[in-house]
């Protein structure tokens, strides 16, 4: 294991997040908010402690898989711990857990929150809340990829362990150019949103931390009605965007470098798209009575259609009234996730794809044991390995779900209740169904429930190797 390595970049990401701490900082100073203290106190803290870790660089920048693994967590870990200090330095969120809770599922793009009132939180601590989503949706990790001088295959380490989906490729030959590539087209789509946004009559504010939670496919809202009173025009925006930030993000670049082949022959895109477009028309139909006229009807069932696949959780309506045919539809998008390579969570529709056409495979054996079949994925095969990886992830999770579900119920809530709230948090979409519902929150949770849901959140995001390796005996010894 090479510790300096391990220390050397989490204290370059307290380094980001020092210079992360200095927005909100500015927003209290233009507001005249007495939380710049806060803000200020904070990011030196970061600072201090990111120089004393960095101040000796590691002559061996060399990593592999397992430095990886720990990086990755620790670095979410880490910047979660810190990024809750202002929370509580400011009084907004004054217990630790809560103020912990809320950091992570900014950070993770959960959108899970134990606030009752966001509209009584200064506007400095809510551009802090919605701007967490920003910093996590693309990742920590990539950016610094992207400005520290490590060894190709090191960083590539690092993109495997945080980036989402079950196999991660380089655009282009270079890793640190590919993490500025994603970059790139994470900030374009973000600033594309804030001007349609201010197009529609909304403040600067406001522009900037909707569109801060829609490119992370985060949902902390800045209003208590999430986006319900924003304008119909605000909607569709906000609805369109959270559709192409669960694209992956390759599909752009293809898209740049005029390769349209490529984009029509991606499997995953292809089979996003008719999910989104099926499961509109199905609640259109079935929720037609819940609404005067079609076109609140199709704004609303498309809103949620593409919130909650894109596992944001931005609402526009109290979905948990819907018909149950509608819920359960919901619920199927909240554990299919957006495409791998995007800023989404959930199992991905990559993952969902090949688990499909593996078993046909299984099916095409048992009735034809002779003959031979392989599993193609965008007209090439996909190799056993990563099949291989797609079952034991499900595996994984099918585990951290059940256990946490079990470990929750203590507390003795509703199973819709309790089933829901680790489905949203595991795949890091915020609201559920029941007393997690998309007006209610997860206040109610007991401190070690919470601890749960935390380390829930962290699982889902980094899509849970990260973090069962990190506390795995087999990691740490020699």
């Amino acid at each position: 294991m090479n510790y300096k390595i391990i220390r050397y970049i989490v204290g370059w990401v307290l380094n980001f997040e020092a210079a992360c701490l200095l927005l909100p900082l500015l927003c209290a100073a233009v507001y005249g908010e007495k939380e710049l203290i806060a803000f200020a106190l904070c990011s030196l803290i970061c600072a201090v402690c990111g120089a004393v870790l960095t101040i000796k660089k590691p002559k061996n920048k060399a990593m592999y898989s397992k430095e990886g693994y720990v990086i990755v967590a620790l670095s979410w870990f880490v910047i979660s711990l810190f990024g809750c200090i202002p929370f509580m330095l400011s009084g907004a969120i004054p217990r630790f857990i809560n103020a912990l809770f809320e950091t992570v599922s900014g950070f993770t793009t959960t959108g899970a929150s134990i606030l009752n009132d966001v509209e009584s939180l200064p506007r400095s601590v809510l551009f802090w809340r919605s701007f967490t989503h920003w910093i996590g949706g693309m990742g920590v990790l990539v950016f610094l990829v992207a400005i520290l001088p490590l060894s190709g295959g090191s960083n590539l380490y690092l993109i495997k362990a945080e980036s989402p989906g079950p196999s991660v490729n380089k655009l282009v030959p270079k890793v640190r150019s590919t993490a500025k590539i994603l970059y790139g087209f994470y900030i374009m789509l973000t600033v594309l949103e804030v001007v349609f946004l201010l197009a529609g009559g909304m403040s600067i504010f406001d522009s900037l931390t909707t569109s801060f939670g829609t490119a992370g496919t985060g949902g902390l809202g800045i209003k208590n009605d999430s986006i319900a009173s924003f304008t119909p025009y605000s909607q569709w925006v906000v609805a369109a965007f959270m559709m192409l930030f669960g694209i992956d993000f390759s599909v752009y670049y293809l898209l740049i470098v005029k390769h349209i082949t490529g984009v029509l022959r991606s499997e995953e895109f292809k089979v996003y798209i008719g999910i989104v477009l099926t499961a509109i028309v199905l609640l259109c139909v079935n929720c037609h009575s819940y609404f005067s006229n079609f076109g609140d009807l199709l704004r609303h069932t498309a809103f949620q259609t593409t919130s909650l696949i894109s596992t944001t959780g931005y609402g526009t309506v109290d979905f948990d009234k819907w018909p149950e045919f509608s819920k359960t539809i919901l619920l199927m998008l909240m554990f299919s996730g957006a495409c791998a390579g995007s800023t989404g969570g959930g199992i991905k529709v990559s993952r969902l794809v090949i688990l499909f056409k593996s078993i046909v495979k299984e099916i095409k054996i048992a009735a034809m044991p002779k003959s031979t079949h392989k599993i193609t994925m965008n007209g090439k095969t996909v190799e056993h390995e990563t099949v291989r990886a797609i079952n034991v992830f499900m595996m994984a999770y099918l585990f951290i779900a059940v256990s946490s579900l079990l470990l929750i119920s203590i507390d003795g809530h509703g199973f819709t209740t309790n089933f829901t709230a680790v489905i949203a948090s595991l795949n890091n979409i915020g609201p559920g169904f029941a007393d997690v519902g998309p007006t209610k929150n997860f206040a109610f949770y007991s401190t070690f429930s919470k601890i749960v849901l935390i380390f829930d959140m962290l699982a889902g995001r980094l899509e849970i190797f990260p973090m069962l390796v990190l506390f795995s005996p087999y990691t740490w010894r020699k």
